[in-house]
């Protein structure tokens, strides 16, 4: 049968004023969100309670108390319990970034979603170029900086409580020396989380060695010698990796074996 011109109902006719509609949930979330993105909720201050967020939005508690749990999950806000409590705008930067993937990362780590060997090696993924960039963009402060980290850790014994803290200082000093906040960010949270110093009991023979590679690493970054820098950080990050698998394998034996 052959079309008549004007019964095609596909066709657009005037002006296109449809758009999508939302839940009474998403329009609360995108009106918040907006407000703390542009700046009108500013970093630190206290939201209205559910109960005057719902008089304004016209809407049911439950559908306020979704839409701020939604925002909490994006690192937006943060809920405080308490009489002196509520929902306050967290800060949006890349040091919460940071945090956020951080507490993400543990939390399925603990509930076996992931596991540690899949965020050593994404760690290792991002470690090794932030250490070629810093050996492009270190300034003497940064060297300075890596230089006392290193000499604290020589004269710390590997059961000290601060050896996993000063670890974590050196491996995130390098990746902010990377120029590169969103980097800098996602390897402070990943370290966090897959640093077998955290894990294990160290014994003075590894704990002697990771300091000598921390050694080799600064020298390369010092020298601005990306590729060996990039060399000298998968080498460290690669035997903390077989030395963490080596443990946990003897300790599974040592639990079968009991």
């Amino acid at each position: 049968m052959t079309a008549v011109a004007g019964d095609d109902d596909s066709r657009t006719e005037g002006a296109v004023l449809g758009q999508r509609v939302l839940r009474p949930r998403q329009q609360v979330e995108q009106v918040l969100r907006k407000a703390v993105l542009g700046g009108q909720l500013r970093t630190g201050e206290r939201l209205p309670s559910e109960a005057e967020l719902s008089r304004q939005f016209s809407v049911s508690r439950p559908t306020i108390r979704e839409a701020l749990s939604t925002l909490e999950s994006q690192g937006l806000i943060r809920k405080i319990p308490g009489a002196g409590g509520g929902s306050f705008v967290q800060t949006v930067d890349h040091h919460a970034l940071g945090s956020l993937v951080q507490e993400s990362m543990h939390n399925m780590m603990r509930l076996g979603t992931v596991d540690f060997e899949e965020v050593a090696m994404v760690r290792q993924f991002l470690e090794v170029p932030s250490a070629s960039l810093a050996a492009a963009n270190r300034t003497a402060a940064d060297l300075d900086e890596l230089r006392a980290i290193i000499h604290q850790q020589k004269t710390r014994s590997v059961d000290d409580p601060s050896v996993p803290e000063l670890d974590a200082q050196f491996h995130t000093a390098i990746a902010r020396m990377s120029g590169n906040r969103v980097l800098a960010s996602l390897v402070f949270a990943l370290h966090r989380e897959s640093e077998p110093v955290s894990y294990l009991e160290l014994s003075p023979e590894v704990g002697r060695n990771a300091v000598t590679q921390h050694q080799r690493i600064f020298k390369a970054i010092e020298a601005g010698d990306g590729v060996a820098a990039e060399a000298e950080i998968a080498a460290h990050l690669t035997y903390l990796r077989d030395h963490f698998r080596a443990a946990t394998a003897s300790s599974a034996t040592d639990g079968q074996d009991g």
